[in-house]
């Protein structure tokens, strides 16, 4: 933490002493940065509360179709038991599914990658998880394999594998012809290029692959409970959602809908800082330069001796 020091002019006695003054910097910085980049999402949030209030006022629309934001807050309050218990299901299921999805994904990714046959035969099927509409998958889901919280991890997964295929793919693919020139010059096999080139050239499109992704899982996650949510298992907020749009009770659907909208939310800028902290902790370990030194000092040390 930097710390700066001024210097105040303080009468005492009638001598004029100087007094430091201790400032933080790093701290007025965080804040600085934090206001900057809040401030203009909050003004845009008020603003919509504000027109949102104000059309169901003036156009005199009915409570049941469209509640006022305030009925919207005090429904929220007194279903907040059931809210937190409905969102931690929904958490629950969509960071199954997004797991699951990430592991698929990159095991789906890397074989892609490894055998050009294997991506030719089976990535139109990772499409065809892609183009199916959820909601025409979930009625079947419910039939079989039923009607629980797997199904619900399932249809996330579903949801929010495509994601991490394509960008797993493009990351361990697409790599920069002179990197690749580079290594075979230095002798370096298929399983050395896949482990020191392909997978960290891969790791930046991964972490932009999830944050696509677990948004996604939260949305399967939603659509799933809305069809095969059971007792069993509990219920979620989009089974929520259903059950209180059928009983017209609009301020309680709206407060379980925007209630998903903040979770999917809050996951999503989880998912955005550890990746960043992945990326951080990886450094600037891909770059040109340091594949050089790295593979020049290995060439040096296989190189026999001069007179043998």
């Amino acid at each position: 933490m930097s710390m700066t020091a001024t210097k105040r002019p303080v009468r005492q006695s009638g001598v004029v002493e100087a007094v430091p003054i201790v400032g933080r910097t790093w701290w007025n910085g965080r804040v600085t940065h934090l206001v900057r980049t809040v401030w203009p999402s909050l003004t845009v949030l008020i603003l919509v509360v504000l027109a949102w209030d104000r059309a169901v006022v003036w156009g005199e629309i009915p409570s049941y179709l469209v509640p006022r934001p305030e009925a919207v807050a005090r429904a929220a309050w007194n279903d907040r038991t059931s809210l937190a218990s409905a969102a931690g299901l929904t958490a629950q299921a969509a960071l199954c599914g997004f797991a699951l999805s990430l592991v698929v994904g990159s095991l789906t990714a890397l074989a892609f990658a490894t055998w050009s046959w294997v991506r030719r035969s089976c990535y139109p099927y990772a499409i065809f998880l892609q183009t199916v509409p959820i909601v025409a998958i979930a009625p079947l889901i419910n039939l079989y394999p039923g009607p629980g919280f797997g199904s619900v991890v399932l249809l996330s997964w579903m949801i929010s594998l495509f994601p991490i295929v394509t960008g797993g793919t493009t990351g361990l693919t697409r790599v920069p012809p002179e990197w690749l020139e580079l290594f075979r010059l230095y002798g370096a096999g298929r399983w050395t290029i896949l482990w020191k080139l392909r997978i960290p050239n891969a790791v930046p499109h991964l972490v932009t692959a999830a944050k696509t992704s677990v948004g996604l899982a939260v949305i399967g996650a939603v659509v799933g409970e809305m069809f095969c949510a059971s007792s069993k298992s509990g219920y979620g907020l989009g089974y929520w959602i259903q059950a209180t749009s059928r009983t017209l009770e609009a301020d309680r659907a709206f407060a379980y809908f925007l209630t998903s909208t903040g979770l999917a939310l809050s996951i999503f800028l989880i998912a955005g800082a550890v990746g960043t902290i992945v990326l951080k902790a990886m450094g600037d370990r891909a770059t040109l330069h340091q594949l050089e030194l790295e593979y020049d000092s290995n060439a040096r040390r296989r190189r026999p001796p001069r007179g043998v």
